[in-house]
C-alpha cells in the first residue's frame, strides 16, 4: 500500500492529501458496482476522494466508506478526506444547507471534509442536464458564500473551497469573505499548466487542486488525448521508463499543488500513485514548461446570449 503524501492548507492548518481518486464519469453513474472500485482504491492507499452531487456517485462512496470500516482496512472515518461540490443548480442562498444535507445523507456521513462551489454560475432550482437558456443564471456570489460559511460554522464542513474559479472571480469572493476560500479545484496539466492562477493562489494562501491532470481523454462533456498523445511527455517517460501518465502526474506534483485522478481500472489506479519516489529533471522540467497550452474544458454548456456569460472568455476572464 502507497503512503500519499499530505500538506497544510494556508488557511486553517488542515491537512489534504496530495493525491486524490475522482468519481466523475461520463454519462453519469454507467459503471456499476463504483462502491467495490472505491474499496480498492482504499486498499491500494487512497485516502482523498473527490465526488459531486452531479457525479451521482456519493451513495456508492459512503457505502464504500462505511465497508472500509467494517473491512479494518481503516480505523475511523477520520483517516479519510472527503471532499464533494455544491451543485449549479443548489447555488442559492436558502438551497445550500439542504444541498449538503442530501449529500451528507448520500454519504451517510457526520462532515464533510471539504465543500466546493461547483462552477461560478447558478440554475434555477430544480432544473437538470440538459438545460435550456433561460435556466442558466448569475450567481449571487456574496450569499451562496455566506451559506457555505454558515454550515463550516454549524461544523458540517471543515473546509469551504471552490471550483473553477478565475483570478478575477476569486478576487471577488475574497473581497466578501468572512472564511477565505481554503481550496480551488480547477484544470490543470502540462497541457493547461494555469501559471498565472497558481501564482495569483499561491498569493492569496489558496490550496490549488488539480482535476483532469491526464486530460479527460475519455469525457464526453470536455477533455482532449492531447496530454496522453503529447510527443514531449512520450519522450519523457520512454527515457525514465514511466508511463506518460505517470510523467504528467508527477509534473502536477511538483508544482505543489494536489491533484484527483481518475481510472476504474485496477493496474491504472495501481500506476496513478507511483509517483513519489522519482523526480522530474530541470531540462525535463523546461520542456514541459515549452509545451503550447490550451484549455480543454471550456464550459459552453454555461454560455448563451440569455446567461451571465456570453462567451466563453467571459466565463474564463481572459484565462483561456
Amino acid at each position: 500500500m502507497v503512503t500519499v503524501p499530505v500538506t497544510t492548507l494556508a488557511s486553517n492548518g488542515k491537512t489534504i492529501p496530495l493525491v486524490g481518486f475522482g468519481t466523475a464519469e461520463f454519462p453519469f453513474s454507467s459503471t456499476e458496482s463504483v462502491d467495490e472500485i472505491i474499496l480498492h482504491a482504499i486498499k491500494l492507499g487512497y485516502r482523498h476522494f473527490d465526488t459531486a452531487a452531479i457525479y451521482m456517485t456519493e451513495q456508492s462512496l459512503g457505502k464504500a466508506v462505511a465497508e472500509a470500516l467494517c473491512l479494518g482496512l481503516i480505523k475511523s472515518r477520520d483517516e479519510l478526506f472527503i471532499t464533494s461540490k455544491l451543485w449549479v443548480a443548489n447555488a442559492h442562498h436558502d438551497i445550500v444547507l439542504p444541498a449538503l444535507q442530501t449529500t451528507l445523507k448520500n454519504l451517510g456521513l457526520e462532515y464533510l471534509d471539504l465543500y466546493l462551489i461547483h462552477f461560478p454560475v447558478s440554475l434555477r432550482p430544480g432544473v437538470e442536464y440538459p438545460w435550456e437558456e433561460e435556466d442558466v443564471l448569475p450567481m449571487d456570489l456574496e450569499s451562496v458564500r455566506e451559506a457555505m460559511e454558515e454550515c463550516q460554522k454549524l461544523g458540517l464542513i471543515k473546509s469551504i473551497g471552490v471550483s473553477n474559479f478565475s483570478c478575477k472571480k476569486l478576487e471577488r469572493l475574497l473581497a466578501s469573505a468572512k472564511i477565505p476560500p481554503a481550496v480551488n479545484q480547477v484544470e490543470m496539466n502540462p497541457i493547461w499548466q494555469q501559471k498565472k492562477l497558481r501564482e495569483f493562489c499561491e498569493g492569496k494562501g489558496i490550496h490549488l487542486t488539480a482535476y483532469s491532470p491526464l486530460g479527460a481523454s475519455g469525457s464526453t462533456l470536455w477533455g482532449n488525448h492531447h496530454v496522453m498523445e503529447c510527443q514531449v511527455l512520450k519522450d519523457i517517460a520512454n527515457s525514465k521508463g514511466k508511463t506518460v501518465a505517470q510523467v504528467s502526474l508527477r509534473w502536477v506534483h511538483e508544482q505543489r499543488v494536489s491533484l484527483v485522478v481518475k481510472s476504474f481500472n485496477e493496474e491504472r489506479m495501481e500506476e496513478n500513485l507511483n509517483i513519489f519516489d522519482w523526480n522530474l529533471t530541470k531540462e525535463e522540467l523546461h520542456r514541459i514548461e515549452q509545451i503550447p497550452q490550451r484549455r480543454g474544458n471550456y464550459v459552453e454548456y454555461f454560455i448563451s446570449e440569455k446567461g451571465p456569460y456570453k462567451s466563453i472568455e467571459e466565463f474564463w476572464d481572459g484565462e483561456i
